[in-house]
């Protein structure tokens, strides 16, 4: 199991994790508020009562039954105390005819404002919540709304979530730009300590190539073998300009793009097994000029093309497309080989994934860091079946003020 197989797994176990604890929290949260619901509905229901007896006392008074015991005047106080328990349940008190004729708990002011209680009543039906029937005297149905303080409790695990996501969100965010700037860090750092060790080596080589001439000036087998090794010394130095590059602010070249594929190809195809075909574009077709800088998109073309030999095991077959695309040149690079699977498009582009038994995992990501850093593009996986077709797109904005001087 690499490294981002167990990234990605570790990532399904935290999600996990943290639903559960939601989860829980919201079921507990449900619990509390469903037990403050049933409390309020039974405030109600002591309210109702309370009012029924009040209601009986009222009758009775008026038949001049009653009297001034010390027990109707208990009764009568602890009726009034139970009425004063509700006094924060909002309630709208509605007659025989479905008449509002007063809330209770809404304000001083919307307690008789019976636009207002409509509106109120209209949305507390939309709630579902069942009215109690009232006594008569006062009211034939009472409604009631939860309180403040249920409703904020109710909402409390929605706000615990936004709150519990968005410091996850900041705390991934700024962890994310730390661990990105020190491997930048590291990358400039490994490239310009590469380009440095190679300096020495190239230096005494071509030392020893002058040294030779000077020896086997008249030879012309050696001056064969002293021109590949200055070649390949050439090729050094161009591999030790490519890795000093990184980190520094490039200087970037107006460049026709069929010339550089055409250049690579060349390169390419010497190096390559018999049975590889290569399909470019032909140089000769019209000019599209791109800013880049030849050395280092030379290392991102040679990187793709490197791949592709690979996948393709000697034998197969490697393409080349150029178009635009809104503002931008596009390059797709396609070979026959075994293929990528979709849900590694994005992996295959990060530091150490590789499918090579001796791969580092490297080569692509220095390309998408070359496209996307100092070429302000893009590139990305396109389209792979398996041993049918990979290709890689490339996109660089186009050169629109060297486009407009070539057609003057």
């Amino acid at each position: 199991m690499n490294i981002y197989e167990r990234k990605s797994k570790w990532k399904w176990y935290l999600g996990i994790a943290g639903f559960i604890v939601l989860l829980i929290s919201m079921l507990y949260t449900n619990y509390l508020a469903d037990q403050l619901s049933k409390g309020e509905e039974t405030k109600v229901k002591l309210y109702v009562n309370a009012l029924n007896e009040l209601s009986k006392r009222e009758d009775a008074d008026a038949e001049g039954i009653g009297d001034d015991t010390d027990f109707l005047t208990e009764d009568l106080t602890a009726q009034l105390n139970t009425i004063n328990l509700l006094d924060d349940v909002p309630v709208i008190l509605v007659g025989e005819t479905g008449k509002i004729d007063s809330g209770l708990n809404f304000g001083e002011e919307k307690d008789t404002d019976i636009e207002f209680l409509k509106k109120e009543l209209e949305k507390i039906k939309k709630l579902g919540l069942a009215p109690i029937d009232g006594p008569g005297g006062y009211a034939d149905k009472i409604y009631y709304k939860n309180t403040q303080l249920l409703t904020l409790l109710q909402y409390f695990p929605l706000l615990q979530f936004l709150l519990l996501a968005g410091f996850v969100a900041i705390g991934y965010l700024g962890f994310s730009s730390s661990r990105r700037a020190e491997q930048n860090q590291v990358w400039v750092g490994m490239a310009k300590e590469t380009a440095h060790q190679l300096g020495t080596p190239i230096s005494a080589i071509m030392g020893w190539i002058d040294h030779l001439k000077d020896m086997y000036g008249s030879d012309e087998y050696m001056l064969d073998v002293v021109s590949e090794l200055q070649k390949d010394t050439g090729r050094l130095e161009l591999i030790a300009d490519r890795f000093s590059k990184i980190g520094s602010e490039p200087k970037m070249e107006p460049i026709n793009i069929y010339d550089e594929l055409e250049s690579m190809r060349a390169y390419m195809q010497r190096r390559a097994a018999r049975r590889i075909e290569f399909d470019f574009p032909d140089p000769a077709t019209e000019a599209k000029m791109v800013d880049i800088n030849p050395p280092l998109f030379n290392w991102v073309l040679e990187n793709l093309l490197r791949n592709a030999l690979d996948a393709m095991e000697g034998k197969g077959k490697i393409s080349a497309k150029v178009y635009e695309e809104k503002n931008y040149v596009c390059i797709d690079i396609s070979d026959t080989g075994k293929g990528i699977p979709a849900s590694k498009f994005k992996t295959v582009f990060k530091p150490g994934y590789s499918t090579k038994k001796r791969g580092w995992g490297l080569g692509l990501s220095l390309a998408k860091r070359i496209i996307e850093t100092y070429h302000s593009g893009r590139i990305f996986v396109s389209k792979s079946v398996a041993n049918e077709q990979t290709t890689f797109t490339i996109k660089l904005p186009v050169n629109h003020h060297v486009r407009g001087a070539t057609a003057n």
